[in-house]
């Protein structure tokens, strides 16, 4: 444990950090896995609207620095990929 004032402070706020990038990366894993799982069911319009919710997400995340602006990229081409296979 830290002794000095500021390394206690900087423990505190990486303690923060991190639970909220767990936070809004399990809940971009949730949006993602939801879409894809209307598209397995071939609920299309289901899957139209999970794929907002979940592009909206990913720009979040981004945006919060939680991941990388090359990754969230990725992962909405990926997304836009499937449900354009599915329609």
């Amino acid at each position: 444990m830290a002794n000095i004032k500021s390394a206690i402070k900087r423990i505190k706020i990486t303690e923060f950090k991190t639970r909220r990038n767990r936070m809004i990366i399990s809940s971009l894993k949730t949006s993602i896995r939801k879409f894809e799982d209307s598209i397995k069911a071939g609920n299309l319009e289901e899957a139209q609207i999970l794929y907002r919710k979940a592009v909206s997400l990913i720009d979040k995340a981004a945006a919060k620095g939680t991941i990388h602006k090359n990754t969230a990229a990725r992962k909405k081409s990926r997304l836009s990929n499937k449900l354009k296979a599915a329609m």
